[in-house]
């Protein structure tokens, strides 16, 4: 009996995961967690450096909520200090560091979306500043004992700008000893991350042996390529869908990602069986079938995870309405004359309207053909409009805003 326990739960653990290190390890802990009805401790951090947590952030939501059901703890650790620092990985300069206030104002949507997906009632939830706000010079300086200079330019990202001439803060070296340093304090037995944490979790079972604990496993799980189809899901490059957006916006953004990501997305953020899984890389693979119908599908799905059944629908049928039949969205946000002016560069009505960033951003978009004025397409980015009421502007694929007096 307790072999098949052992089988279901490797089973679904293993399922959406790169690597298990050391896998004999983990086996071996998980055999003494059903012989002992003892729960695993399984860890995982995020710093709050932004406000949204975003598809990306599912994955591994997604597997604690897994280890949830299974029967284990899940501990999540905020990191209010480890955000101060910025993780290094798979960066090729310093990160600029945040102001901890805003990082607190962050933590506060992360508490509230983090429920979304994992039980509350079978979740820790730890900042690390609950010891690392109270750590002496002595005991910071006996934590960086633990670690080489030369061991920490094994990984790739400081080797790559130690080789490059580039510069390396010292203070970037303490993010994975911080990071270790939480499972040294949680007691964890898991630890899981994305594929390009493996040195930080790493670096986790080594001091945790230096601190005299069992070592973690770790659990590294596949990156979500975000909307652009070529970087990592990531709320600072815009390419994300945010678990807080609405809808609309879950659906909308869905329907943007390329082909080639539709079934990462069935297999990484939604809870499409084996044999659902199966369909969807038959119907891809189908020249009868057209991939816009599966990523409604998948759209539907997430609007429905996030929201509900009703809302998700209803998303679906505006889409179609405003993209397929040449429909304009029921919500669509007025801007004044008074408060925009009579007379306006087309540039600066973009950034003062908020549809987009910056002024670079606008420029892209006008001579790419992005923006309509009453269906008629604007491609003089110096251009400056007699503003009139009832104009209409659509900005991108997905952007409306109407001029009111």
């Amino acid at each position: 009996m307790a072999n098949q326990e052992l089988q279901k739960q490797l089973e679904l653990i293993k399922k959406g995961t790169v690597e298990i290190l050391p896998e004999d390890e983990f086996v071996e802990k998980l055999k003494n967690s059903i012989a002992n009805n003892k729960p695993l401790r399984v860890k995982q951090g995020f710093d709050p450096t932004a406000p949204d947590i975003h598809l990306g952030h599912t994955v591994g939501l997604r597997k604690l909520r897994q280890f949830q059901d299974l029967g284990h703890q899940v501990v999540l650790i905020i990191g209010d200090y480890t955000g101060l620092v910025g993780d290094p990985s798979e960066r090729s300069a310093t990160r600029p560091q945040l102001a901890y206030d805003q990082l607190m104002k962050n933590a506060e949507t992360y508490q509230e979306q983090f429920f979304k997906i994992v039980d509350k009632s079978k979740t820790e939830v730890h900042f690390n500043g609950e010891w690392f706000d109270k750590m002496q010079l002595r005991e910071i300086m006996a934590l960086a004992s633990k670690f080489t200079v030369a061991r920490m330019l094994e990984r790739d990202d400081f080797e790559k700008r130690y080789r490059g001439g580039l510069p390396i803060a010292v203070h970037e070296f303490f993010y994975p000893l911080m990071q270790a340093y939480d499972s040294v304090m949680i007691k964890a037995d898991i630890e899981i991350g994305a594929t390009e944490q493996k040195f930080n979790l790493v670096a986790g079972r080594h001091i945790q042996e230096a601190y005299g604990q069992v070592p973690q496993c770790i659990l590294t799980l596949p990156v979500l390529v975000g909307l652009d189809g070529v970087n990592r899901m990531s709320k600072s490059l815009g390419n994300y869908i945010g678990v807080d957006e609405s809808a609309k916006q879950i659906f909308g953004k869905v329907m943007s990602i390329p082909d080639n990501l539709i079934y990462s997305y069935f297999e990484l953020v939604t809870d499409a069986d084996k044999a659902s899984l199966e369909e969807a890389k038959t119907k891809l693979f189908s020249t009868e079938f057209n991939p816009r119908d599966l990523k409604m599908e998948l759209g539907v799905t997430l609007a429905t995870m996030y929201h509900n059944p009703k809302l998700a629908i209803e998303a679906k049928a505006e889409f179609e309405r405003v993209f397929s039949g040449g429909g304009i969205p029921d919500d669509v946000p007025e801007f004044t004359i008074s408060e925009l002016g009579e007379k306006i560069w087309v540039v600066k009505l973009l950034t003062n309207t908020k549809m987009l960033k910056s002024g670079g951003e606008a420029r892209r978009l006008i001579k790419g053909g992005g923006l309509y004025l009453d269906n008629e397409r604007i491609s003089d980015d110096s251009l400056e409009i007699e503003l009139s009421e009832g104009m209409l502007f659509k900005v991108g694929k997905r952007k409306f805003f109407r001029i009111i007096k």
